[in-house]
């Protein structure tokens, strides 16, 4: 096995599970041995420039190093250079050494959502993760286990993570999941012992991020008594403004609540910071040392 998680993965099958969500799964003898321990797992995948049969990643030995092998990546010239973007693990089959991916699929595509669309059986793609290097500073199981009820709000991008949760909510535990896709026939069945209501928000023919119907039902919403734990992903803009109304308005402290940035309106991920980014980044920094100490 290497020594940093870095795989390079072949697809196994392809399937469009609603109009606007297709499901990948990559096999590959290099997981062999490969454990998945908590929901909401997100890794890194790398997806091949055109013309490339797989992704122009450095070597990876037994020997390899973070930092020397991220160094050699950055080397790689920018046209040459696979493309990067973060994804949740949806499940893994340590039966047939197989990790499955889906992926939402946009109108106006990137290079993820255009590899997902074209995938058929034997493309490569290159997974880093899971990995200590990005680890939570407290489990995500823990912190479910601690709360009397979970809130869970999210768009598209935020299904698969949403589902790896809920999945993994022990029987009775009380939830609420409030989630916008584009129409009726992109909502997905969550299947779950826990105490589930579920709320499906529709939006349109817009893209993510450019409606208010989740942030409407989470403000309109009645939440349980007790002490809750909410997890909250999408448009990062989003995300930001449900979780200052969870602070400031229902009084639930930060450190009950876990927040991604799935994606940013305009923006990618090979687009640098904003002013935003880079707060929310240091104020994550200062709740991980918290919590450590």
């Amino acid at each position: 096995m290497n020594s940093l998680p870095i795989w390079l993965l072949h697809v196994s099958r392809t399937e469009q599970i609603t109009p606007h969500m297709a499901r990948v799964t990559l096999t590959g003898d290099d997981i062999r041995g490969f454990s998945l321990t908590e929901p909401d797992q997100q890794v890194k995948l790398y997806f091949p420039r055109p013309g490339q049969s797989r992704p122009a990643l450095p070597e990876v030995t037994e020997t390899t190093e973070l930092m020397s092998w991220y160094q050699a990546f950055s080397a790689i010239p920018e046209d040459e250079r696979p493309w990067m973007r973060s994804y949740t693990i949806r499940a893994h089959d340590p039966a047939t050494n197989s990790l499955t991916f889906d992926f939402v699929l946009h109108r106006h595509a990137g290079p993820a959502t255009r590899w997902a669309m074209d995938a058929k059986e034997g493309d490569c793609l290159g997974v880093f993760g899971p990995s200590d290097y990005f680890a939570r500073p407290k489990p995500l199981s823990a912190s479910l286990a601690e709360a009397d009820w979970v809130l869970l709000a999210g768009d598209d991008t935020a299904v698969p993570g949403m589902a790896t949760i809920i999945e993994s909510l022990p029987a009775g535990k009380r939830a609420l999941a409030f989630v916008e896709v584009q129409e009726a026939a992109d909502e997905q069945p969550l299947r779950t012992e826990a105490d589930l209501t579920t709320t499906w928000l529709h939006r349109g023919v817009t893209e993510p991020g450019h409606s208010e119907a989740l942030a409407d039902a989470l403000r309109s919403a009645t939440l349980p008594d007790g002490e809750g734990f909410a997890w909250i992903a999408g448009e990062a803009g989003l995300v930001r403004r449900m979780r200052r109304h969870l602070v400031d308005d229902r009084g639930m402290a930060k450190s009950r609540i876990e927040f991604s940035g799935c994606w940013r309106l305009k923006l990618t991920q090979d687009d640098a910071p904003t002013a935003e980014d880079l707060a929310e980044a240091q104020e994550r920094l200062a709740e991980a040392q918290a919590q450590a100490s």
